[in-house]
């Protein structure tokens, strides 16, 4: 099959080298356009390097871009990671249509960061969708599913890298397959159930420490290592990433508690972190940023902070 693809970054990357391993005819690559003083989207410079046509429109909303797909006379639209909105027109230029990588269980956590939310509402499964989109945001009918666990412990980070990255790229050359057999299923979402979240941004990151601690852990486990958590501490931002429970949830907690505390307080500080206690329970942090700085040990933050035990940090809403 003449096959589109269109995404960006490392994922859209591996998409493209996987289907040219297994000798997929690629006739086109879109993606988006250029960010100036950055250097070429990874997707962009794998078409480059195998000499596949490149096209980067700043919109997919103009008859001239839709023209110009259906010049590639594809059969088949791939997309990996793809952030502008593709209306129906563009998705349907290819003879067979399109098809999209979505990394949840939809309809559950439709929007574009359905790798976090799970994770921060505390859910023990996620998953991804390989669908039919249209020109609603993540509604189209699915094609197949993938599970995934998430672990007591698992981060965004590690849900992604370890599981839905990896399976991701196998989903899209399984439903590549599927589409060329004339066996892809097309299952309609139910309109009414699921969710949709927004962007999980900065905003909606901040630590609250009167919150009890599994919310505060899986907050924390649910933005690393993006947007970040954050707290502060002296009036200004410090952000949270590797950390565990104190407290005896986590599989890997009960190391480092000392005791209660009053939200926000720092119970315990040695080499390696720091204890900070939330409602009910304690956070042991052991990776941080301190605002302008780079990632550090919470161990060596606490020593060039002076923290010790006894400090606070301050909960949502307090020092703005």
């Amino acid at each position: 099959m003449r096959i589109i693809v269109n995404g960006q970054q490392a994922f859209g990357r591996s998409v493209l080298e996987a289907l040219l391993e297994r000798g997929e005819e690629v006739v086109g690559v879109y993606t988006a356009p250029d960010r100036e003083g950055r250097p070429p989207d990874p997707l962009k410079a794998c078409a480059v390097e195998r000499g596949i046509p490149v096209f980067q429109p700043k919109s997919f909303r103009r008859p001239e871009v839709w023209e110009e797909m259906r010049g590639l006379a594809p059969d088949l639209g791939v997309m990996a990671y793809v952030t502008l909105f593709v209306p129906e027109e563009a998705l349907n230029a290819p003879k067979l249509g399109t098809i999209q990588y979505h990394p949840s269980l939809l309809p559950m956590h439709k929007g574009p960061s359905s790798i976090n939310w799970p994770i921060i509402f505390g859910e023990t499964k996620t998953g991804l969708s390989i669908f039919w989109p249209d020109n609603g945001l993540d509604t189209g009918p699915i094609l197949l599913q993938k599970e995934v666990g998430i672990g007591p412990d698992d981060t965004l980070g590690s849900i992604y890298f370890n599981h839905l990255f990896p399976m991701g790229v196998e989903a899209m050359l399984e439903g590549v397959d599927l589409v060329r057999a004339g066996k892809a299923p097309k299952e309609a979402q139910d309109p009414d159930a699921g969710t949709y979240e927004g962007w999980c941004r900065a905003e909606d990151a901040e630590i609250d420490w009167t919150k009890p601690a599994a919310e505060v852990y899986n907050l924390i486990r649910g933005t690393n290592p993006q947007p970040g958590a954050w707290t502060r501490h002296g009036g200004k931002r410090l952000q949270v990433f590797d950390s565990r429970r104190a407290d005896g949830g986590g599989s890997g907690a009960g190391s480092g508690s000392s005791g209660a505390g009053a939200p926000g307080e720092v119970t315990a500080v040695d080499g390696e972190g720091f204890v900070v206690a939330a409602a009910g329970g304690a956070i042991r942090v052991e990776r941080v940023r301190p605002a302008g700085e780079a990632k550090m040990g919470a161990g060596e933050f606490a020593a060039a902070a002076g923290l010790k035990a006894g400090d606070r940090f301050e909960s949502r809403g307090a020092g703005e």
